[in-house]
């Protein structure tokens, strides 16, 4: 299977580093990884050009998909991504989530036809992220200080597909770490422009997927990611996304009409 990692990210380099570092440094390597760049300055640029050879000498693609800065806009910088990924699936992660050594393979493993997948995360405190990235570490121990949630940080693929699903689909939707083939994607035409501003396009997304007849899958004891420390983003878009939301979940819909393909399929 021919797979696509895709890592949202906006202007801070240091954070991106690291996980363009774990996701070098996977079991099984991705076949081509494009950052989604909503906008960030030169420093990012200089991190993704520095990582090309580290990638290449694997062969694996790297590619740095960028728009200006408009503000929030997670949606359409996914959605430039989706258009230029050629994977048969793809892995969505956030540019501040370090990747365990098997967080592809486990991602892989449990990928399914008809499911989507969302997978967990493992949050590290201020202090422990200040450390992980003035050391410029990729690896942590699950029983060390400064995790939280430490059963998210166990790797126990076998227990994986014993763990249930919630009933509610959209229950803890987080784009940080999804997992969907690239065709279901283009059903939906992707993620929705319209959502500007921090909050709901993943969970909009995930509802427009199920409306289209996919199923959700929970990864849990495989995929492990963990979340860097980092301020709350400003939520003063998050009525006006919510009632986004609340559409697509009260009239069923599946198509985005501002979506990605706009940007064509070079894929």
């Amino acid at each position: 299977m021919r797979h696509s990692l895709v890592i949202t990210t906006y202007n801070w380099p240091a954070a991106l580093d690291l996980v363009l570092a774990s996701a070098v440094r996977q079991t099984v390597l991705p076949a081509e990884v494009l950052v989604a760049d909503d906008g960030s300055g030169e420093a990012t640029a200089d991190i993704v050009r520095a990582f090309v050879p580290r990638f290449a000498a694997h062969r694996v693609r790297l590619h740095h998909v960028w728009h200006p800065d408009e503000g929030f806009r997670a949606a359409a910088i996914r959605n430039r991504a989706l258009a230029q990924a050629s994977g048969d699936y793809v892995l969505l992660i956030d540019g501040d989530c370090v990747l365990h050594p098997d967080f592809v393979r486990s991602h892989l493993a449990f990928a399914r036809a008809g499911r989507f997948v969302q997978g967990t995360r493992v949050l590290l405190d201020e202090a422990r992220s200040a450390r992980a990235l003035a050391g410029e570490e990729t690896r942590f121990n699950p029983f060390e200080r400064g995790i939280g949630n430490r059963m998210n940080a166990l790797s126990l693929g076998w227990l994986s597909r014993f763990v249930p699903t919630p009933s509610d689909p959209l229950h803890g939707v987080r784009s940080c770490n999804m997992g969907f083939w690239l065709a279901d994607a283009r059903r939906v035409n992707g993620f929705n422009e319209r959502f500007v501003g921090w909050g709901r396009e993943d969970s909009e997304f995930v509802a427009r997927l199920v409306n289209a007849g996919l199923r959700r899958r929970k990864l849990k004891f495989g995929g492990i990611m963990y979340h860097l420390w980092h301020a709350e983003r400003p939520r003063d878009a998050l009525a006006a996304n919510d009632e986004l939301l609340n559409a697509v979940r009260r009239t069923g819909a599946v198509w985005a009409e501002e979506g990605m393909d706009k940007y064509g399929m070079t894929g």
